[in-house]
């Protein structure tokens, strides 16, 4: 894709998984993110969207079993532009 990928940095005082470019971010749950964990992603990827990020969270799963949906997913949201900043 030509874009840089950083991974494991902080934004809105939470650690993503990935950010992709300016404002695309790739968040991966694993089988912890239940209950209380649960809903601090949720009001993190919401800060995250008041900020003008987009946010595409995946299971554990999903990466090691259909990654082709993952990379689909990724690719449609940067042909969006949607890793760009505005």
């Amino acid at each position: 894709m030509r874009l840089p990928i950083r991974q494991q940095i902080w934004i809105a005082r939470h650690r993503v998984d990935f950010l992709i470019g300016d404002r695309l971010v790739l968040q991966v749950d694993g089988g912890t993110h239940v209950g209380p964990q649960r809903e601090e992603d949720i009001r993190h990827d919401a800060e995250l969207t008041l900020l003008g990020y987009h946010v595409i969270r995946v299971g554990n799963g999903q990466i090691t079993q259909r990654w082709h949906e993952v990379q689909d997913l990724i690719m449609r949201a940067v042909a969006q532009g949607l890793h760009r900043a505005r």
